[in-house]
C-alpha cells in the first residue's frame, strides 16, 4: 500500500479526521464503527477508523433532528470515485441500523444493487465484518443461502437484494442503501424501494455510488437536485448530497485535483496505482473515459462518445429559423422507424458565417409512450409536452404523418437533398406516391463506408464551432447516447452506447450533414415514378 509522504500531507490535508461530537447521533455511530475490526481490504484485521469524509457524511445525515426529535434527513447521497471505502461505509451503517445505535425493533434493512454480483459484494463485506467481530456475532445470525442477517433478539433483519427481486419487495423498509445506482438501467427498483421506505415513520434511503453517465439518469437528477439545495435554490432539509468529483475542466494529470474525487487517496485508494492508471489513459485515449468515471468520478460514459460534452455544448445557441425559409439550400437526414425507435428528421441550413443550423423533428407511437419512456430511461412525456417530440396515434408510426410534414416543409423551403436510411423506405415511398408528394431523396447506407465521410464532416464542423443546435433536449439525449465505432481502416459510424436509449436524431443529423457536405446526385422521385 502506497502511503502519503510528509510532503504530500499538505496537498491531501482533507484526509485529517475532524473533531468528533460524541454527544450527538453521529458520535454514537462513530463510536460503534470504531469498535469494529476491518474484515477485508488494505486495512484488514486492523481497528476500523472512519476518515474525515465518512464522518462528515454521517454527521450531515444523522445529526439534524426535527422538533419531535426524529431524524430530519430521509434521503442521502454519497458519491465518490471507486476504491474509497464505499463498501466499508455502507457496511458500517447497515450494521449500525441492525445491531447498533440506530437499531429499531422489528426493523427491515436492505442493501440493493442492479445486479446479483453487485448485491453480493456488500452482503459479503457485512457478513465478514460480523464474523471477525465476535461481539457482533452474539447479536446477529448470518444466513448465507438467502443473503440475510437476522438479529437474534427480535424480528429485525438485513437483506441484500438485486433488481431481479427488488420490484416485488414488500412494504415497510426502515433503512435502504442502494449500491452503485449509476448502473441501474431504469428506475423501477429505485421507485419500489422509495415507496416501501416511505411507509415508515422515520425512513432513510441512502445511495452510495460513482456518478452516472448522463444528465438524464435518475442518479444525475438526484445529484443535481442536491446541488440546487446546496446553492440555496431549493430548501429541503430532508435531503443530503455529498459528491466528490474532479472538475471537468481540470487536467487529469493534475494530482492536486485527484483528491477531490478520492478522499481516501493514499489510504483506501493506492496513490501509485492511480498514477499508473492516469498515465495509461494518456497513452491509450480509449481508456480515458473509463478513468474519468471510476477514478475522477466525472459524469461521462465509460465508452468514447461521438462528441465530448464541451464540444456539443458549444453549439447550444439558438438556431436562426429564418435561414430555412429565405431560399438558401436546405439539406436533410431521415431515419425511419416503426414501433421501437424514434423516427427522426433533421434539417440543416448554413448561415452567412459558415455555421450550420440544425432543426430536428421526431415522431413516436403514442400508445406505448409510457412503457418505452421507462425502458429507454427518457422523459418522453415531458418532451411531448414541450413540443420536442410528436406522438402519432397507435402502436406503430403511420408514415402519412411524416410525409405530410415533409410536403409542408418542401413547399416553404428550398430542400435540395434528403438522405435516408433504406430501412422501411419502400413503404414510405408508397405513401408519398399515394399523396402525390415528390422529394429529392438520396439513399445513404448505415455501414462504415457510407457513414464515415458524414461522421467526419459533422465532427469537423462541431469541433470548429460551426454547428448550432439550439440545445434541443431530445437531440442532446440522442447525441449523449451515441458512441463511435471504427473498422480496421478507421472508417467510422455511430452506435448506441447501451441497449437502452436512442440515437435516431443524432443519426439523422449526421445524414443531413452528409447531404450538405458530401457530393452526391440526388434523385427527385415524382409520385408517378414511385413503385
Amino acid at each position: 500500500m502506497s502511503k502519503l509522504t510528509p510532503d504530500q500531507r499538505e496537498l491531501y490535508a482533507e484526509l485529517e479526521v475532524p473533531k468528533i461530537d460524541w454527544g450527538k447521533p453521529s458520535g454514537a455511530a462513530i463510536a460503534f464503527a470504531h469498535a469494529l475490526v476491518v474484515p477485508a481490504g488494505p486495512h484488514v484485521n486492523t481497528p476500523l477508523r472512519l476518515r474525515k469524509f465518512q464522518i462528515e457524511f454521517i454527521r450531515a445525515v444523522y445529526n439534524p433532528l426535527q422538533d419531535d426529535g426524529k431524524r430530519a434527513v430521509r434521503q442521502a447521497i454519497l458519491s465518490v470515485a471507486r476504491r474509497n471505502g464505499k463498501t466499508l461505509t455502507a457496511s458500517v451503517l447497515l450494521l449500525a441500523h441492525l445491531a447498533g445505535p440506530f437499531k429499531k425493533p422489528n426493523a427491515t434493512i436492505v442493501s440493493a444493487a442492479t445486479t446479483r454480483n453487485q448485491a453480493g459484494l456488500v452482503f459479503r463485506f457485512v457478513r465478514d465484518m460480523v464474523r471477525v467481530n465476535p461481539w457482533l456475532s452474539k447479536r446477529v445470525k448470518v444466513i448465507d443461502s438467502v443473503k440475510r442477517i437476522v438479529h437474534r433478539d427480535d424480528g429485525s433483519y438485513y437483506q441484500a437484494i438485486s433488481a431481479e427481486a427488488g420490484a416485488q419487495f414488500g412494504m415497510g423498509l426502515d433503512f435502504v442503501i442502494y449500491d452503485e445506482l449509476a448502473q441501474a438501467k431504469n428506475r423501477t427498483l429505485y421507485d419500489a424501494l422509495m415507496t416501501s421506505a416511505g411507509s415508515q415513520p422515520e425512513p432513510l434511503m441512502m445511495i452510495i455510488s460513482t456518478q452516472a453517465p448522463n444528465d438524464q439518469h435518475i442518479l444525475s437528477e438526484l445529484i443535481d437536485y442536491g446541488a440546487r439545495i446546496r446553492d440555496g435554490i431549493i430548501d429541503d432539509p430532508a435531503f443530503v448530497s455529498h459528491v466528490y468529483s474532479v472538475p471537468m475542466n481540470a487536467a487529469i494529470t493534475d494530482e492536486r485535483q485527484w483528491h477531490k474525487a478520492n478522499p481516501g487517496l493514499g489510504d483506501f485508494r493506492d496513490l501509485v496505482e492511480m498514477r499508473s492508471a492516469i498515465k495509461r489513459a494518456i497513452k491509450i485515449p480509449a481508456e480515458e473515459s473509463s478513468i474519468r468515471v471510476y477514478y475522477l468520478n466525472q459524469r461521462v460514459r465509460a465508452e468514447s462518445p461521438f462528441l465530448s460534452p464541451d464540444v456539443y455544448d458549444a453549439g447550444a445557441g439558438a438556431i436562426d429559423e429564418a435561414i430555412f425559409t429565405d431560399g438558401r439550400p436546405v439539406h436533410a437526414g431521415l431515419d425511419l422507424s416503426l414501433t421501437t425507435d424514434l423516427t427522426a428528421l433533421v434539417l440543416a441550413a448554413e448561415d452567412d458565417d459558415g455555421v450550420v443550423h440544425l432543426k430536428p423533428f421526431a415522431w413516436t407511437p403514442a400508445d406505448t409512450l409510457v412503457e418505452r419512456a421507462q425502458r429507454d430511461r427518457a422523459p418522453y412525456d415531458a418532451w411531448e409536452r414541450g413540443g420536442y417530440l410528436i406522438t402519432v396515434p397507435g402502436k406503430v408510426i403511420e408514415y402519412d404523418w411524416i410525409a405530410a410534414v415533409l410536403a409542408d416543409l418542401a413547399s416553404r423551403m428550398n430542400i435540395r437533398q434528403i438522405n435516408y436510411d433504406r430501412w422501411e423506405i419502400k413503404r414510405f415511398k408508397q405513401d408519398l406516391a399515394r399523396l402525390g408528394i415528390a422529394l429529392p431523396l438520396e439513399p445513404m447506407g448505415q455501414g462504415f463506408q457510407d457513414m464515415s465521410p458524414a461522421v467526419k464532416a459533422f465532427s469537423h464542423l462541431a469541433t470548429n464551432g460551426q454547428i448550432r443546435h439550439g440545445n434541443h433536449p431530445l437531440m442532446r439525449w440522442c447525441f449523449a447516447n451515441a458512441v463511435i465505432k471504427r473498422d480496421p481502416s478507421d472508417n467510422r459510424k455511430l452506435d448506441k452506447s447501451k441497449a437502452y436509449g436512442r440515437i435516431d436524431v443524432a443519426v439523422a443529423a449526421v445524414m443531413a450533414i452528409g447531404a450538405m457536405k458530401i457530393s452526391t446526385s440526388p434523385v427527385i422521385e415524382p409520385a408517378a415514378l414511385i413503385a
